[in-house]
């Protein structure tokens, strides 16, 4: 093998798991995926207000991957006795799936493979930066997959036994998704009928039954809901208390919001690689064609590596370009998003600036009114919403305030687990809250308003921002180091959405 410079692929590092202990190297014929993301063809569009959307035939041949860049990658995977995986949209997602032992992986990439163990789980993973050659340094944007540790967690939370409410929380109550849309006046004169929801688990699986007897319960028809299997990713129910409860909660709420629209389920591994994945088959996908993706996973920005959030922040910017909108859980432990440094932190995917970031509130219904709305925050145990301002992206344009970094929410809706969402999974009835619950509310919200007005909304933040009496302002309540006061703040964002005004301001 001819001698050759090698080079550090940027934002590749790596550390190990705090607290996980190295058991060994990882067996060196073990077989292992890793997905390869190579440069765009020309720079992603800029997603601004007005922007023109395009189809995906358009986007491969402007923003793909260009077929010289990935025969050098192909190149490079036979010198190293790699074989290239095909898949679909492979040139729209801009992602080269290699397979290889774990062995011709680390002389391929650089890097030496071990075995970890900590308190939680165990996972194989890497130290240090991967490393590819010289002629692939400018090609080759990320390397996910040689590292395996669970990489997202759900955003939802199952009500606290009675009595350990904080001071001042409302009394516990529960909705169905239907009641909360009708407090919230969204439009009822249309179904999502026509619309694709997307939805993004990393875990978990639903029973066919559990929908069809909840949805029989609520007096409406139950949505379509069909899967895609990411990456040996699998539709795998197992009880209430694993991630079924974010796939049962996110299936119907949003299948409740928007009963005419059907919902597709990507399943894949929680993995960086697994995440990447599944979003931009959603993303790309040509058969069902998603127009809003809802994502409930998420974790601190301190436990990514750069190139794995500048590779979902590219995904969700063609999703931009195409006309379909991401909504994001913002997590559900308040300002410092659960890292003990004593530091604030916000979440992603909630922190790209190409998503709609969805925040937390208390809701307290009267009748078919709101009597009061608060920041949703149950203290250190029984959590809150997820805000502050990002470290890895800059504010963007329609975001106005004192602070550099991407600030997050942008909007909020209910997930206090006291004034939580009725639901059933695994055969069981109970009550759930989290940002969790707002992500797909929101991507409801979309469905709706998409059929409305005729037209995918795409990319909304700029139109959103432009128009905040288009919401309910949220000035009462705190995540922690932030506080909610007039206007956007980094606790609910520009507030929870009056149905009937957005209606107004987006058509």
């Amino acid at each position: 093998m001819a001698e050759r410079t090698w080079v550090a692929v940027r934002g590749s590092e790596r550390r190990a798991v705090a607290g996980a202990q190295t058991v060994g190297r990882a067996h060196p014929q073990e077989r292992v995926d890793v997905s390869v993301v190579v440069r765009p063809r020309s720079p992603l569009p800029k997603a601004e207000r007005g922007m023109a959307w395009l189809s995906q035939q358009e986007f491969e041949q402007r923003h793909g991957a260009t077929a010289e860049d990935v025969a050098k990658v192909r190149r490079f995977a036979q010198e190293f006795g790699l074989t290239v995986m095909e898949h679909p949209q492979q040139g729209s997602r801009r992602i080269v799936t290699l397979s290889g032992t774990v062995e011709k992986l680390e002389q391929a990439f650089g890097v030496q493979l071990n075995e970890y163990h900590c308190e939680a789980f165990s996972y194989r993973g890497r130290e240090g930066a991967v490393q590819v050659p010289q002629e692939l340094a400018a090609i080759v944007q990320a390397v996910l997959g040689l590292d395996n540790r669970p990489q997202a967690k759900t955003h939802y939370r199952w009500r606290e036994a009675p009595g350990t409410r904080r001071p001042g929380a409302a009394a516990a109550t529960s909705y169905t998704p239907v009641q909360v849309a009708q407090l919230y006046k969204f439009p009822s004169d249309v179904t999502g009928a026509g619309q694709t929801i997307g939805i993004i688990e990393l875990g978990g699986g639903y029973r066919p039954a559990d929908i069809q007897n909840y949805f029989q319960n609520l007096g409406v028809t139950a949505p379509a809901v069909t899967s895609v299997l990411v990456d040996g990713g699998k539709n795998s129910p197992s009880d209430p208390n694993g991630a079924d409860g974010e796939v049962m909660l996110d299936i119907e709420v949003s299948g409740a919001v928007a009963q005419g629209a059907k919902i597709v389920v990507y399943f894949a591994p929680n993995t960086d690689q697994g995440f990447l994945d599944a979003l931009t088959m959603a993303v790309h996908d040509t058969t069902n064609k998603p127009s809003v993706v809802s994502i409930s996973w998420g974790g601190p920005e301190a436990n990514w590596t750069a190139q794995a959030m500048t590779a979902m922040d590219q995904a969700a910017q063609a999703a931009a370009s195409l006309g379909v909108t991401i909504t994001v859980a913002s997590g559900d432990s308040g300002s410092s998003d659960g890292v003990t440094d004593g530091g604030n932190h916000v979440d992603f995917p909630a922190s790209s600036p190409h998503v709609l970031g969805c925040g937390g509130t208390s809701l307290k219904g009267s009748g078919s009114a709101i009597a009061s709305e608060t920041v949703w925050n149950d203290g250190s145990s029984g959590g809150a919403t997820g805000g502050g301002y990002s470290v890895q992206f800059a504010k963007p344009s329609w975001q106005s305030f004192t602070a550099s970094g991407r600030g997050v929410p942008d909007v909020a809706g209910d997930a206090d687990p006291n004034t939580g969402y009725d639901v059933l999974l695994d055969g069981q009835t109970g009550v759930i809250g989290g940002t969790s619950a707002v992500a797909p509310l929101w991507a409801g919200l979309i469905a709706l308003l998409n059929q409305k007005l005729g037209k995918p909304l795409g990319f909304v933040n700029p139109d959103l921002y432009a128009d905040e009496a288009s919401f309910r302002d949220i000035t009462s309540g705190n995540n922690g180091a932030y506080s909610a006061g007039p206007g956007w703040d980094a606790t609910t964002g520009l507030g929870s959405p009056d149905g009937e005004k957005l209606e107004k301001t987006l058509g």
